[in-house]
């Protein structure tokens, strides 16, 4: 259980990494694209560390990538695991490996859309 536990933690820290990413580089062109570039000027006056996140976006992506990599290692050690006998602590045991692969892929897709936004479409315009 305990390598279940580490593995939903993992996913926990790259979901927190990943949410970085979205942050640092999809909130403002969202925000702009949406014609909300005033309240997005009131956000980064409010909260200046958005600037320091996008002038700093290899870093946030590299700390992200690194957290998913750490995540991924985890899971892949729990995947095979052992669950509980008892069928009440098996269903928890379920619950719990459920839980932390769903965190886990939707970090993937915060920090692919992200990239998309940080690296892709920049690149198109």
């Amino acid at each position: 259980m305990n390598e279940l536990k580490q593995g939903l933690w993992g996913a926990f820290g790259a979901l927190l990494a990943s949410s970085g990413t979205l942050v640092c580089c999809v909130l403002p062109a969202v925000m702009v694209s949406l014609g909300a570039g005033a309240t997005l000027a009131g956000l980064v006056t409010a909260v200046p560390q958005l600037i320091w996140l996008s002038e700093r976006k290899g870093l946030v992506f590299g700390v992200a990538a690194l957290a998913l990599a750490i995540a991924g290692m985890l899971l892949w050690r729990a995947r095979s695991a052992p669950c509980p006998a008892d069928p009440a602590l098996a269903r928890a045991c379920t619950r719990l490996r459920r839980w932390s692969n769903g965190l886990y892929v939707f970090s993937v897709l915060a920090t692919i859309t992200g990239a998309l936004f940080a690296f892709v479409l920049p690149a198109l315009t």
